[in-house]
């Protein structure tokens, strides 16, 4: 079948597009081996990752066939379960698997063995006794939850093949044992993707959408905002930085273990959670456009706060990735000190007299927003300077204010 190209909304024969949309038919062919490998540069924890789960779900049927275990598949789906995205998150999803495995194996094999069982309703009573107790602690701790299906494998499995309770039971924590050991070493060894580069990488896409946003939030000061404007706004960077969250905690899991030498992720996070706050109160400042009087005369310093505000947070992004120092806050501190001045001015004029307290109100929470912004910053500028390797006194480049 030939390709297709889209031509004014519908698909025409004779032209092959990338992903990105592009026309791959009319690039000389260095562009399209560069925007190939641009692609799957990409893509490489998405396609590192099928390789790993692929590689652990053959490596531990392997071994379980090697080993002669009774169902060869339950160490297949722990291999494939325990490899994740990052090492840390394979980690923490074997202990949490050997953790449950281990439990329901305990406590369904002890009442398999002696609790009688011999026809069906004396089963169904038994299997209500093996779940209730262990579909609640997981509903309190959903780490466990594993834990009720290994002891229901332990419980039914000797009704339908010919193998004894203790042995089912055995056989559950070998199973797993393979599949988890497989799965580590191959999260471990094959195309690692540590869970730290993941989490800088996070924070940076953080940065880049808080640019962004502010970038939006001021302009609306002249023009306003809606409500859903804001909301998608700030929804977007709430979502990144949930995801920060998730990710610095599996970053925390390799550091325990000596995995990721470093700096921990946590005082990161705060901080960019601490930015995330500030841009609710300018937010909540524009939503509705500052009166006209203000607009003439703070709106130039207005905008140099933006540009000089949303050039530091994208090039902080930058820094960030390539663990280089923080920009230098000079920008950024002079157009503020800039605004405030006229300010300043304003009000030695007495032209905030004729406002009324809901304008007065904006025009306060304003300042304080883009104080508040300013001292994050600081901060902001420690945790990067923090995370540039050490270098000798004579090559290290100056720390940012």
């Amino acid at each position: 079948m030939a390709p297709f190209s889209v031509v004014c909304g519908r698909l025409s024969p004779g032209t092959a597009l990338d992903a990105t949309g592009a026309n791959t038919e009319s690039m000389p062919m260095p562009k399209l081996r560069s925007l190939l490998a641009k692609q799957l540069k990409s893509r490489r924890p998405q396609l590192g990752l099928a390789l790993r789960v692929t590689l652990a779900a053959l490596l531990a049927f392997a071994a379980a066939q090697l080993l002669h275990l009774h169902l060869p598949l339950w160490a297949v789906l722990t291999a494939i379960i325990v490899t994740q995205l990052s090492v840390g998150r394979s980690l923490r999803t074997a202990l949490d698997y050997l953790v449950g495995t281990i439990g329901g194996v305990i406590y369904g094999g002890v009442v398999t063995i002696f609790v009688p069982h011999g026809n069906e309703f004396e089963l169904l009573a038994l299997l209500a006794v093996v779940v209730a107790p262990l579909a609640l602690l997981a509903a309190f701790n959903p780490r466990l939850h594993v834990a009720t299906v290994t002891a229901i494998i332990v419980l039914l499995v000797p009704t339908m093949t010919e193998v004894q309770p203790i042995d089912s039971a055995i056989d559950r924590v070998l199973e797993v044992g393979v599949g988890a050991i497989t799965g580590l070493v191959v999260s471990f060894f094959v195309l690692p993707s540590r869970a730290m580069g993941m989490a800088m990488g996070c924070a940076a896409r953080s940065l880049e959408l808080m640019a962004d946003a502010l970038r939006e939030l001021l302009a609306g000061l002249t023009r306003g905002l809606d409500n859903d404007a804001l909301h998608r706004l700030q929804d977007g960077i709430g979502e990144s930085l949930v995801k920060l969250g998730e990710v610095a905690g599996e970053a925390e899991s390799e550091r325990a273990v000596g995995l990721s030498p470093g700096l921990d992720a946590a005082p990161l996070l705060r901080t960019l959670l601490r930015l995330r706050h500030d841009l609710v109160m300018i937010g909540r400042a524009a939503g509705a456009p500052l009166p006209d009087v203000m607009q003439q005369r703070l709106g130039g310093a207005l905008k140099r706060v933006g540009v000089a505000a949303t050039d530091y947070l994208r090039t902080s992004a930058e820094a960030l990735r390539s663990r280089r120092h923080a920009p230098p806050l000079q920008p950024m501190q002079q157009a503020l000190t800039d605004y405030t001045d006229e300010v300043a001015a304003v009000r030695r004029e007495g032209l905030t007299r004729a406002l009324s307290g809901e304008q007065i109100e904006q025009f306060f929470a304003l300042g304080f927003a883009l104080e508040q912004l300013q001292r994050n910053f600081r901060d902001l500028a420690m945790r990067l300077n923090e995370r540039v390797p050490s270098k000798p006194a004579a090559d290290a480049a100056p720390a940012a204010d």
